[in-house]
């Protein structure tokens, strides 16, 4: 795999499918960095490898999110990957969307990939190589009834994604989103709950209704997207570039 011996960061890396990110790279040779918010998972996920540092910084602020970089260079040297995990789900019908909840998903949803990617992109250009990837969702490919705010956020990172790799060109870089159905994460036990507390549903049932559109009948697991990523990242993929990859068991 070309990740060993890069220096790879993560955002949102210190639980579910960040730190499955981490784990994953740092086992193929890679040095990474994981950033969020709170410090304890990070640190959490820092110990699990020796290969592993962590940064702490709020995706949604562009200056947050420079300075961590560059401390995270001054510790592993330059970022040629970029994972821009960092994400929110929040559900809500339409009729009751209000702009703060708007602006809350665009903000940590696409912001946060926009300043990752931003903050990485002159280095990688620099090395000549470079792998901008998102973690976006099949919420930017279809729609899904309770979520416009988050579906419209993961639409446009597929856009903002399709953009700028025609924007790289014959630099070296690629850019890619990463599209999982519902993954079993902290996240989706949250969403469980979510959909218990105002449907009346038992747990079982309600799980059950979020299994149904994947036609495998499963939940995807975070291991699952970080092999996508290693696969984005390794020489095989060079080719594919502005490509958004559906982990759905065929439900896209």
């Amino acid at each position: 795999m070309t990740v060993a011996g890069r220096h790879i960061v993560v955002t949102g890396g210190g639980t579910g499918v960040g730190r499955a990110l981490a784990l994953a790279f740092a086992h193929a040779g890679a040095r990474v960095t994981v950033m969020g918010r709170r410090e304890a998972p990070l640190r959490e996920v820092a110990r699990q490898h020796r290969e592993i540092g962590y940064v702490t910084c709020d995706v949604t602020d562009r200056a947050s999110v420079g300075a961590a970089f560059a401390q995270a260079r001054g510790l592993n040297g330059a970022v040629t990957v970029a994972v821009a995990n960092a994400g929110a789900a929040e559900s809500v019908p339409f009729s009751r969307m209000t702009p703060d909840h708007l602006n809350d998903m665009l903000a940590v949803n696409l912001v946060g990939v926009v300043n990752t990617w931003q903050a990485a992109l002159d280095g990688m250009k620099a090395e000549g190589w470079g792998r901008c990837i998102a973690i976006a969702s099949t919420a930017g490919l279809k729609g899904y009834a309770y979520a416009s705010a988050y579906a419209a956020a993961k639409h446009a990172v597929v856009g903002l994604t399709r953009s700028l790799a025609l924007e790289l060109g014959q630099s070296g870089v690629t850019a890619n989103a990463i599209c999982p159905g519902f993954i079993e994460t902290p996240l989706l036990e949250r969403s469980v709950e979510n959909i218990t507390a105002k449907t009346g549903l038992s747990v079982d049932d309600a799980r059950a209704s979020l299994i149904a559109a994947n036609p495998q009948r499963r939940f995807i697991q975070p291991d699952e997207v970080a092999g996508a990523a290693l696969w984005l990242c390794s020489d095989a993929a060079a080719s594919v570039n502005g490509h958004a990859l559906s982990l759905s068991g065929g439900e896209i």
